[in-house]
């Protein structure tokens, strides 16, 4: 056994809206780190990075909002932190662009409040739809997920329903680069989405256990997404 081993070093970063945040954008966050350990890849800390409001996308609250109650969220699990870096930007970054910003080694230091090593990996963690949305014609860029998948790598959550794999098959691009996509299955199925608690919330149905409580406060408090 070569005692010089090391694990291949890690950070895992998730962008989107989290409108509002569930517990399931941090429990992916979780599970991906579980599995990549397993893999001798150890995990030095994750990054929540929501969307700029310019992303145009109908219901979506302010950042300032947003990244508040993200704040809320993540006072549990210390090694997944924040950044508001897209939301300060003039205007919606393309996830490649967001990626390129946060692979420096200050920005990652800054944004985890550790001094990493210069060779660690940096990778985006999703859920299965966002892979699938690669199919969506004119809504990425071909180059741009050459780019995300081949320098960086996806560590995909699976669910209930999705087949991330058969996706994979069935694209050319992604066959080649696949062995930079790590797929997580999701034994302990959970439908928890962003859209369904907004859809609760409009018609004054209970949310709790969907995300914190801390969260439904700010939210009660703010009178978010109440039509």
């Amino acid at each position: 056994m070569n005692n010089c081993f090391k694990p291949t070093r890690t950070v895992l970063i998730a962008v989107g809206s989290f409108n509002p945040p569930t517990n399931m954008h941090l429990r992916i966050f979780e599970l991906a780190k579980d599995f990549l350990q397993k893999t001798d890849q150890e995990v030095l800390g994750g990054i929540i990075s929501p969307v700029h409001d310019q992303y145009g996308k109908k219901g979506l609250v302010s950042a300032e909002h947003r990244c508040s109650m993200l704040k809320l969220a993540v006072e549990t699990p210390n090694w997944v932190n924040i950044s508001d870096w897209e939301t300060q930007q003039e205007g919606w970054t393309r996830t490649a662009e967001s990626l390129k910003f946060y692979k420096a080694k200050k920005i990652q230091a800054k944004m985890l409040d550790k001094e990493f090593p210069l060779n660690i990996n940096l990778k985006l963690l999703c859920g299965a739809d966002l892979i699938e949305s690669f199919a969506v014609p004119g809504l990425w860029k071909d180059e741009d997920i050459e780019d995300i998948v081949s320098n960086y790598g996806l560590v995909v959550i699976s669910r209930s329903g999705s087949n991330p794999q058969q996706f994979i098959y069935e694209s050319d691009l992604l066959t080649r680069l696949q062995r930079n996509i790590s797929i997580v299955p999701e034994w302990i199925t959970n439908e928890i989405s962003s859209t369904k608690i907004r859809r609760a919330l409009s018609r004054g149905e209970s949310v709790r256990y969907l995300t914190s409580d801390s969260v439904i406060n700010y939210i009660q408090t703010n009178r978010l997404y109440i039509q």
